[in-house]
């Protein structure tokens, strides 16, 4: 019997030899996860029971179980490289075959969707034709690279001081001549082709303590070409209280503008002044923006700790293409390692939960970053050493049972 003891010690100090040097194999493999063998005591059955005078028989391998710890997170200079901090797998999948890993070095393929390096694609939420995520069922995230269509300018938002020391002018406004009006400013707006135009607003103070009326023109044309909702050509007014607050309701709808370059015309947007005031200091515009903007090339992606993933357009928009999902699961060791970084799921490992980072169980996402393997060198090397010397103590075990053996057939 202690030839199967020591075989089996021998058996499993192999093994953990193996284990050891698959560690030490894959100490820098991306998202790697160490494994450690699990051994357990061999007892023979016996038909009168079990005693207190029971020997064990060996020792068997129950178990190879991986360490699913945080690995420790490094920076790389590709964006799209993604590592997780904390829990969750990323969810990739190819013709239905779906499995996870921690690695999360990315690229494009040809036709735009985010594989790994065996061209297994990650899995995400898709975008609704309003650009809103729809967490349905996870699918292939992928990248449109066609331009983005041009938008209109719907609206025009500005909030600027108007002198209320200034004098009132009483000369009929002519856009050419500064002398009949108090200030201006301008702004870009966008028609349907993506074409800019600059359109001036001019503020001339009226006669009436707190009124100001509001002139328009674009592109330097005549103002017959802007309606700003008093008619084509025509002021608007604005009033403000004797505090300098503005009192008109914003925003000013219908304003149209007429073009000529075979865009949609006329060009319908809103213009609101809201915060506006009529101070005793000099005219100031501390903000101004419009929501327009021409076609756009893709230039590049920024993928947010969320998994929101952004394009970076040439016209210096951001439009949302989509949302990386992670899958968790009650019992990770459950999972069956499949090779080139990929787990499938098991009846041990439970349903995979799915949903975006940062959400319930599931970790954040770092871009332009991967998560090294968790194996500890210095500790793989150091239980090396401690399994040779478990295998020779075993060899010895042999050694030693031979010679009582020998003892035995040399007794006359």
């Amino acid at each position: 019997m202690g030839f199967q003891a020591g075989l089996s010690g021998l058996n499993a100090a192999a093994k953990n030899i193996d284990v050891i040097g698959n560690n030490v194999a894959n100490s820098n493999t991306v998202g790697f996860k160490a494994s450690k063998a699990l051994f357990a005591d061999v007892y023979a059955s016996s038909l009168q029971g079990t005693g207190a005078t029971n020997i064990g028989i060996g020792v068997q391998v129950s178990e190879v179980a991986q360490e699913f710890t945080q690995g420790n997170i490094s920076v790389t200079n590709n964006p799209l490289d993604l590592a997780i901090n904390g829990g969750g797998f990323f969810r990739f999948e190819n013709n239905g075959n779906v499995t996870y890993s921690r690695n999360g070095q990315l690229h494009l393929d040809a036709d735009g969707y985010f594989v790994n390096s065996d061209n297994l694609q990650l899995t995400g939420y898709a975008l609704d034709a309003a650009q809103n995520v729809v967490a349905s069922a996870p699918v292939p995230l992928r990248v449109s690279t066609s331009d983005i269509q041009p938008r209109a300018t719907t609206e025009v938002e500005t909030t600027l001081n108007l002198d209320s020391r200034a004098s009132a002018i009483a000369a009929a406004f002519t856009p050419t001549d500064a002398a009949t009006y108090t200030n201006a400013t301008s702004t870009a707006v966008y028609d349907s082709l993506g074409n800019t135009h600059a359109v001036t607003l001019y503020f001339v103070k009226a006669a009436i303590p707190g009124e100001w009326n509001v002139h328009g023109t674009v592109d330097g044309g005549p103002v017959a070409d802007v309606d700003l909702g008093a008619g084509a050509g025509q002021p608007v007014t604005v009033n403000f209280s004797n505090n300098g607050t503005l009192i008109t309701g914003m925003p000013l709808t219908g304003v149209a503008i007429t073009l000529t370059n075979g865009a949609v015309t006329p060009l319908t947007t809103a213009i609101d002044f809201s915060g506006s005031t009529q101070y005793g200091s000099d005219f100031a515009v501390t903000s101004l923006s419009q929501n327009g903007y021409t076609s756009g090339r893709l230039t590049g992606f920024d993928i947010s700790e969320a998994g929101m993933v952004l394009g970076r357009y040439s016209n210096g928009e951001a439009n949302p293409l989509g949302q990386i999902v992670l899958a968790n699961f009650a019992n990770a060791n459950g999972l069956r390692p499949m090779g080139s970084n990929q787990w499938q799921e098991t009846s041990d490992s439970g349903q995979p939960v799915v949903g975006t980072p940062v959400t319930g169980s599931l970790g954040t996402l770092k871009s332009a970053a991967v998560e090294d393997s968790n194996v500890d060198l210095t500790q793989e090397l150091v239980s090396m050493i401690t399994a040779q010397r478990v295998y020779q103590a075993n060899a010895q075990t042999i050694k030693t049972q031979d010679q009582t053996l020998q003892t035995l057939v040399n007794l006359r």
